[in-house]
């Protein structure tokens, strides 16, 4: 048998040895662009319709993005209806650039510049086929042919842009697959388009360099980078844009380190959707920076609210492990890490510190110290009583006041009849209880599944059991989560809410918390309750044993 050594070859390198990118730092937040509606929209089974794209779309406005790729007008009649409809009825903020992709043909180019007439801010996205696999292989070019196609390209769109000057154009140039490309002839293919374009520190282009195959480690890709960055003729005609895949499973380390290396710009998506393994995760990069005292630029506070979008949209999960977006990142089933944090918690209130410092903890989960105080003391109640039924009805009563909502239940399942009983409740009339026990909600179904479940709007919801009752009730939406007690679900924490809501992803992981420490307590007092019985039963065994 061959082995892997003589099937695959190892990564290039450039030759860097002064490399300057090893004492760098991360000091502010890059351009970013989001291809959500681009490259992930292309690595799904089921691509988005048009209404699911728009509504990512002003998703990713309201985050923040002020350059989101939206398409290939050029490649389908559906991208360019999507593109014109965009721009037609005014659902562009003007602060923002839409994107879009193409490749150096001229008539693709000549529909995409058809697509964006009338655009306040515009990128035109061109690539062509740089690496030798790719331009050798697939299209049977040569070096100077690929270089004459990217510049004949570039020159088209600059005569079609110049003749439309009341949209703000900008050029973006890719050599495809940058990082398997020869240095010297991926950055000769980008000066002559820079020059073509009439690049200038005033009329910047944006050089994107795509580690659309990771093939290397994180390291070498900073090192392609750095050299690209200090080879270039003119450092200030451009705007050097990172694009980066998840092939190896480091593309948030590439990225970091190619921003390390002088790069300004990333592309990338939501939760890392793309193509194979995925894009680069654009919320992880962001939040790590958070997490190190740096403005992303970028707004995830309600991280749930977006979470739950991209999933309906896109038809994609967001694993429970998955960085500061994942249902399980906040929470801890090692005794000993429970009591760390719960120490932690601890300090930073007596410290009255403003900096962030709690063991296992890599940023701040909660959006004030009332969580805190909340898992603290419910924290304790766990430690100190071996009384279930006082810890959830403490529970209960807490979740309404911290969280805002009309009303709290719990229910446990009943291991012999497998129905929910109500174990503790509060702010729900008797009228309400009377109507029995859930069999049929299809809501709860979900939730003993393992996930929260919202239900927004009660008096709409086919899955919910009771819709007459529960309006009747003054509730407009409901928020189920997962008690896991010795990894099964054994019971539904409710949240009853007047009024139609979202939840951010830091209420989601508070709530999380709170029904993991309600199935601890479950645990401890079945456990507490088993041993008395054995102590009892032995006790009076050998009692008659002596007798």
């Amino acid at each position: 048998m061959d082995s892997p050594r003589q099937k695959y070859r190892p990564f290039e390198t450039v030759r860097l040895p002064d490399r300057r990118w090893p004492d760098a730092r991360i000091e502010q937040a890059p351009r970013w662009c989001s291809v959500d509606l681009r490259d992930g929209n292309q690595a799904l089974a089921i691509p988005m319709n048009v209404p699911e794209k728009h509504e990512l779309f002003q998703t990713l406005c309201r985050i923040g993005f002020k350059e989101i790729e939206i398409g290939f007008p050029s490649a389908s009649d559906t991208e360019f209806a999507f593109t014109r409809e965009l721009i037609e009825k005014g659902l562009i903020p003007e602060d923002v650039s839409v994107q879009v992709l193409v490749q150096a043909r001229e008539h693709l180019i000549r529909r995409t510049i058809d697509s964006l007439k009338g655009a306040h801010r515009a990128i035109v996205h061109l690539y062509t086929p740089t690496n030798p696999a790719q331009r050798e292989i697939v299209f049977n070019l040569s070096k100077a042919q690929v270089l004459e196609m990217a510049v004949n390209g570039t020159k088209l769109i600059r005569e079609l842009t110049d003749a439309l000057p009341d949209t703000h154009w900008q050029l973006e140039f890719s050599p495809e697959t940058f990082v398997l490309t020869e240095p010297d002839y991926a950055l000769e293919v980008c000066e002559a388009v820079a020059k073509a374009w009439g690049a200038s520190a005033k009329r910047k282009i944006i050089l994107n360099l795509p580690l659309t195959v990771e093939a290397g480690t994180p390291n070498t890709h900073a090192d392609q980078i750095e050299w690209f960055c200090r080879h270039l003729s003119d450092r200030e005609m451009a705007i050097v844009s990172l694009h980066t895949h998840n092939d190896r499973g480091t593309g948030v380390a590439a990225t970091e380190l190619g921003l390390m290396a002088g790069a300004d710009r990333v592309e990338g998506t939501l939760f890392g959707n793309g193509e194979r393994t995925g894009n680069l995760d654009i919320v992880t990069v962001a939040l790590n920076m958070f997490s190190h005292g740096i403005d992303p630029k970028l707004d995830f506070r309600n991280l749930g609210a977006i979470r739950e979008v991209y999933e309906r949209v896109t038809r994609m999960s967001v694993h429970d492990r998955h960085p500061y977006g994942g249902d399980l990142v906040f929470t801890a089933f090692s005794g000993s890490h429970q009591d760390a944090i719960n120490k932690g918690f601890k300090a930073l209130q007596a410290s009255n510190s403003k900096v962030w410092e709690v063991p296992y903890l890599p940023i701040d989960p909660a959006k004030s110290l009332g969580y805190f105080r909340t898992l603290h003391e419910v924290t304790s109640a766990v430690l100190s009583t071996l009384d279930s039924k006082e810890v959830v009805q403490l529970i209960v009563d807490k979740v309404i006041s911290i969280m805002q909502v009309k009303a709290s239940a719990l229910r446990l399942r009943n291991e012999t009849t497998h129905e929910l009983e109500l174990i503790a409740t509060s702010g729900l009339s008797e009228t309400f209880l009377a109507k029995g026990q859930p069999h049929t909600d299809q809501s709860i179904c979900e939730t003993l599944a393992g996930r929260p479940v919202l239900i927004t709007d009660t008096a709409n919801d086919p899955r919910l059991e009771y819709p007459v009752e529960t309006v009747a009730e003054g509730i407009a939406s409901i928020l189920s989560m997962p008690i896991i007690a010795q990894q099964r679900v054994v019971g539904v924490l409710r949240l009853y809410s007047a009024e139609k809501r979202l939840y951010s992803q830091e209420e989601i992981t508070f709530l999380s918390a709170l029904a993991e420490i309600s199935g601890i307590a479950i645990m401890n007092a079945k456990i507490y309750e088993k041993t008395n019985n054995d102590l009892s039963f032995w006790t009076a065994t050998l009692g008659y044993m002596q007798d």
